[in-house]
């Protein structure tokens, strides 16, 4: 009968599960921690940027405003001064609505655009 050597001799149990930790703990980093830094870093862009693009849609929205109650203050006048700030308000739902569609339609894929190509 052969000796078995040191090398092939397996570990005693606490090493083994201590590596085994080592391992899961390893792994954790590698498929959570960082996949979850790389979201947070464009998670953050996006939270900046549409506040950026929401304080120009207000800014926006209140220069049109202005714009129609200085410029057009003669059809305005007296009863119709409610006029400006429903014409606004209709404006920033149909630009809404239209963002809104163009954002959520179906995008072609390069399979669609293969399929175009062929008779």
């Amino acid at each position: 009968m052969l000796n078995p050597s040191v090398a092939d001799k397996p570990a005693p149990i606490p090493q083994a599960i201590a590596e085994l930790w080592q391992l899961v703990l390893a792994y954790f980093k590698q498929e959570t921690t960082e996949p979850l830094k790389a979201l947070g870093k464009v998670v953050a862009f996006g939270i900046a940027g549409s506040l950026l693009i929401g304080t120009g849609v207000v800014f926006a929205a209140l220069g049109f405003l202005r714009w129609l109650q200085h410029d057009a203050a003669d059809t305005f006048d007296g009863n119709w001064s409610f006029a400006p700030y429903l014409i606004v308000i209709a404006t920033l739902l149909v630009v809404g609505a239209l963002v809104f569609f163009l954002g959520t339609r179906a995008k072609p894929t390069a399979s669609d655009s293969l399929s175009k190509d062929r008779p």
